[in-house]
């Protein structure tokens, strides 16, 4: 007997999913061979590792990697939760693999705070910081690479394997994804194990329940065990989950929903177990301050361990500080809604940003793929309209998870039915892989050529946009090479240590201005936001260079 297929019509009747595949349809003989396409997938993850790799052993330390790997390394040391309580374990122990595997020197004497730790583990403890860093950043390039497998299944599972390597190479050349993903930070691993939950969920409608409710409530919880930001998530994924089983069967859907959510708390309390299974967490070790109102009794319902609710407080204590932000120019004090978003507009290829935009338009528009908006759309949008009334203007790494969810939406692009679409499509990529390309190998200060390119990030963005702190050694390297011997001035906004990579030089902004003759080197984040001596040393000062788009020279 041959099983009949339900139509598009049944598939989305009164917003009940019928049960039905998820798979692709077959790909017509002679389209795309599978060898090609498992090439094809090859080479583009080639073409990111090559490019991670090649960044994560030339940057210096970025402002908050030392405190994640001084918390991996005490992890494996002490086995307790001691440093950065204020963000959840999961990233550091995929960070401590790493560490781990570098075997570095741990002084279990020392009792600074987290970020004289990380100081003190990397240049104060006879460790080589280059060497530490490479390991401690290779688990999550991994877990980068990963994710892009998941961004190609995604779109395969919607729209077959063409539009799935379209989706796959804007995210194999998306800047941010491989600044941030060559890091040992926790936006990508956050944003990825996200998307790995909405892909399940979609894996799950029809007959997959039993098999992928369980892996998307495991994934779900990855991403809350790594980054609170993952939280506006939560409830988007579990409504999710009692949509794929059908709304109309209650049990059902309850059942579902409830699979997920307990997956998912499972997960972050087996987290914190592995760190610490006594769960010796005391709050007077750090300052975790007093939520009231609805902030306080949301972190008091939450079925999480106590030292995770303290870190939801502590977060909600960052978030009503007062946080200086720099747009186009412009020093202000406090947040500003459309920050994200114009930030994204300067950072975001140009091909990539109107392919994002077809594709979502297309998911809403063609019937065979409109299921898969709520999968999608929707948790970027939550994602997205959480992240902007957030009070840290600092970067669009904290909107990294669109790079990921929207470059599903845009190679469902080659689905929509017009006559010539798949030569201006693929023109389109071609372009946003040029401008990723000639970025190479400073992905962190990349803008578009609207914009001028990472040259000109400085005079719109700061911060994790441009400079992070990652070219201390390559301005070493540029000091004793062209400017050797001359008196060196450094104002620097990172983690590095100057002196470690043989940096002699002085704070200007401590000496009377007429003292102040030789080579100055600017961090651009520190220059976008100067004032007072600061600003008149850099307005007599002639600009004879820079380093990695984010360290201006002078010269005095």
């Amino acid at each position: 007997m041959t099983r009949a297929t339900p139509t598009d019509a049944q598939r989305t009747d009164a917003g009940h999913p019928e049960p039905v595949p998820s798979r692709p349809r077959p790909s017509p003989p002679g389209r795309l061979r599978p060898w090609l396409v498992r090439l094809l997938v090859a080479l583009l993850l080639a073409q990111t590792a090559v490019a991670a790799v090649t960044t994560a052993v030339r940057q210096t330390p970025t402002i908050d990697e030392p405190v994640y790997v001084a918390t991996a390394a005490g992890y494996l040391r002490e086995h307790r939760i001691r440093y950065n309580p204020e963000h959840p374990p999961l990233g550091k122990l995929v960070v401590a693999v790493g560490v781990a595997l570098a075997g570095p020197r741990v002084d279990t004497d020392f009792t600074g705070d987290q970020t004289a730790a990380g100081r003190h583990l990397l240049y104060e403890s006879g460790n080589d910081p280059w060497r530490l860093m490479f390991w401690a950043r290779l688990p999550v390039i991994v877990l980068t690479l990963l994710f892009g497998l998941v961004v190609f299944a995604f779109t395969r599972d919607l729209a077959g394997p063409a539009p799935a390597l379209a989706a796959l190479a804007l995210y194999a050349f998306s800047p941010d994804v491989i600044a941030h993903g060559s890091l040992a930070t926790l936006d990508v691993p956050a944003a990825g194990f996200l998307l790995t939950s909405a892909w399940l969920l979609w894996r799950a409608r029809g007959g997959g329940a039993r098999r992928y409710l369980p892996l998307a409530g495991a994934a779900l919880g990855a991403a809350l065990a790594t980054k609170m930001s993952a939280l506006p998530a939560l409830p988007v994924l579990v409504a999710l989950a009692a949509w794929s089983t059908g709304l109309r069967r209650v049990r059902r859907a309850t059942a579902a929903a409830a699979v997920v959510a307990v997956t998912a708390v499972a997960v972050v309390w087996a987290t914190y177990l592995l760190v610490d299974p006594r769960l010796r967490w005391d709050p007077r070790q750090t300052h975790v301050p007093v939520v009231h109102g609805l902030r306080g009794l949301l972190v008091r319902l939450l079925p999480f361990p106590e030292a995770y609710r303290d870190g939801m407080r502590m977060q909600f204590g960052l978030e009503n500080q007062a946080w200086q932000g720099f747009l186009f120019g412009h020093v202000y004090s406090g947040p500003r809604w459309y920050y994200l978003p114009v930030a994204l507009v300067v950072k975001t290829p140009l091909g990539m940003l109107a392919l994002w935009t077809a594709g979502a338009l297309a998911l809403v528009a063609v019937r065979r793929l409109r299921p898969a908006v709520p999968y999608v759309l929707v948790p970027a949008a939550v994602l997205l309209a959480s992240a902007m009334t957030g009070s840290r203007d600092f970067g669009t790494r904290y909107a990294v998870f669109l790079p990921m969810f929207l470059a599903v939406a845009a190679g469902c692009v080659l689905v929509v039915r017009w006559p010539g679409r798949r030569v201006p499509t693929w023109a389109v990529v071609a372009f946003v892989a040029v401008s990723s390309l000639r970025t190479f190998p400073y992905y962190l200060p990349y803008s578009n050529e609207a914009f001028g390119g990472p040259a000109k990030t400085h005079l719109r963005l700061h911060d994790s946009n441009v400079d992070w702190g990652q070219d201390l050694g390559r301005l070493a390297d540029r000091l004793h090479g062209r400017y050797a011997g001359e008196r060196v001035w450094l104002v620097y906004k990172g983690s590095g240590v100057p002196s470690y990579y043989g940096i002699r030089a002085s704070d200007p902004r401590r000496a009377p201005l007429r003292k102040v003759h030789g080579v100055l080197a600017v961090s651009d984040s520190a220059a976008a936001r100067a004032r007072g001596r600061l600003a008149r040393l850099i307005r007599s000062s002639r600009q004879v260079g820079e380093v990695g788009h984010s360290i201006t020279i002078y010269q005095r």
